[in-house]
């Protein structure tokens, strides 16, 4: 989605499960808009050289960013959340659904001519199950090994979409930088950095530009002036998240999805959420279509089910039957009885997800609720939410790319506060889990429809994550939240 605006704030996300990469510095107040910019503006993107460029354990998300050109995975993820086979010429589950086999596309070098081998697949894997950036996806992963031109990983528990997880950058060791398979090529020269289109790059496709300069920075006041003079020519960002930081100007914005879920967690211990009917009827309480375009700037996609609506598994039937419906969740309440008191716990350092707090609880008590809502500190809100000492609390995650609810719905889940312990549910989660193919739907279908009967939390929306570039200069941009630059052969820079 383009939406072109005069002003936005740049942000990094705060996530309550965890987030793909560590934050990039943050100033303590927002800096003064820069001068007038260059008009002799190049296509050039930023780096941050001190903080190394390591695609699997760098931890600096610009720097991360810049990794989509240079490196590439065993597949790569469209926006739809699917994966596209790239280093990768097939991937096979076995029977017990337990291993994958992936074989290895033939003729792929890395960017000094040698060979990619199953070797340097298993050691990036291997690297990327310990690594703060990766970990949290191969939990399930027991062993990978190499072969002859392929590589297996075994699993303690099936997973039918496990290339959804593995756009891993493959990397070949050098001691220094490693190398990658992709069109470009990390250099440097003193100390000025580029990337450089490679000779021999196994797609073959024309790429937009031969050189892309980068402009070194060391802090994120050079972030912001840089931008804002038209010396670097996109920034990608979460508008909406944590910590933001003040750019001016005007600018094109490229929204893409993300699996980002803002949810609202029930106690279904004690209080009146311990009733599935009390649950069932808040479902239809909650304005998503307000939080979504008004209190995140339409940056983020009303979602009834805890998976993103651009995925081709959302289940488009249960929107109608969980929409909005204040009169009809008045009804449902009336008859499921019960408590009308609630305490809702929320994070207060998010303008947006206090705002959504806000309104959530004024639609509660226009429902009749006593509602004693608390915005709290970040470590008090987590304390909160450990003890069980909320009705209701308004939570955001970051999911893996194949969906997985085991954290927030298995008993003893480490983001399952709420004690929710649905053995249904969990059978239906693992089955979905386990099933690939055309099967994925109609599993997913019966997931859901048991996540409506028995909610374990109502969803609001997944939020979208932005690419900002300098007005008009940049077009055909298809970013994905694994790799900005996705597509970039097809892009069209002036």
């Amino acid at each position: 989605m383009r939406i072109r605006l005069p002003l936005f704030l740049l942000a990094l996300c705060l996530l309550l499960g965890g987030c793909a990469g560590a934050p990039e510095p943050v100033p303590s107040a927002t800096p003064t808009p820069s001068a007038a910019p260059s008009e002799a503006a190049e296509f050039a993107l930023a780096c941050y050289p001190a903080a190394g460029f390591h695609p699997i354990t760098g931890e600096n998300r610009t720097n991360l960013a810049l990794a989509g050109l240079v490196y590439e995975g065993l597949y790569a993820l469209d926006q739809q959340f699917q994966p596209e086979a790239q280093l990768c010429a097939e991937g096979v589950q076995a029977d017990d659904g337990l291993s994958w086999t992936f074989t290895l596309r033939a003729g792929v070098t890395f960017s000094d001519g040698s060979p990619l081998t199953a070797a340097e697949v298993k050691a990036s894997l291997d690297l990327a199950r310990t690594s703060t950036l990766y970990a949290s996806r191969f939990r399930d992963i027991t062993g990978v090994t190499a072969g002859e031109g392929a590589v297996t990983v075994t699993l303690s528990q099936a997973n039918g979409d496990l290339p959804a997880l593995l756009d891993i950058p493959i990397v070949k060791e050098t001691g220094d930088m490693p190398l990658g398979t992709g069109p470009y090529v990390l250099t440097q020269s003193g100390e000025t950095w580029s990337l450089t289109a490679r000779q021999g790059w196994w797609q073959g496709e024309a790429l937009p530009l031969q050189t892309i300069p980068l402009r070194s920075i060391q802090e994120t006041d050079d972030l912001i002036h840089a931008f804002d003079t038209r010396d670097i020519a996109l920034v990608s960002t979460d508008l909406t998240g944590t910590n933001a930081l003040g750019f001016s100007g005007s600018f094109d914005t490229v929204d893409y999805p993300t699996s980002v879920m803002l949810y609202v967690g029930f106690n279904v211990t004690s209080g009146p959420c311990r009733s599935a009917a009390v649950r069932q009827a808040l479902l239809r309480t909650f304005d998503r279509a307000s939080v979504s375009t008004v209190l995140y700037a339409s940056h983020a996609q009303p979602a009834v089910m805890p998976i993103s609506p651009a995925s081709p598994y959302y289940p488009d039937s249960l929107e109608e039957e969980l929409a909005y419906a204040p009169q009809q969740a008045a009804q449902l309440l009336e008859e499921a009885g019960g408590g009308r008191s609630l305490k809702f716990v929320a994070p207060s350092g998010n303008s947006a997800r206090a705002a959504s707090a806000e309104l959530l609880a004024n639609g509660l008590t226009e429902l009749g609720f006593q509602v004693e809502l608390r915005l709290l500190t970040w470590s008090d809100y987590l304390a909160a939410l450990e003890a069980g000492e909320f009705d209701l609390y308004l939570g955001e995650v970051r999911l893996t790319a194949d969906f997985d609810l085991t954290a927030l719905l298995t008993a003893g889940g480490s983001l399952n506060y709420g004690g929710y312990a649905d053995e249904q549910a969990a059978l239906l989660l693992q089955q979905y889990r386990a099933v690939s193919g055309q099967g994925r739907d109609l599993s997913a279908r019966r997931l859901y429809q048991r996540l409506a009967e028995e909610p374990p939390f109502a969803v609001l929306c997944f939020k979208n994550w932005s690419v900002l570039t300098q007005w008009s200069r940049i077009s055909n941009l298809t970013p994905t939240q694994q790799n900005v630059f996705y597509g970039f052969a097809h892009w069209s820079i002036a």
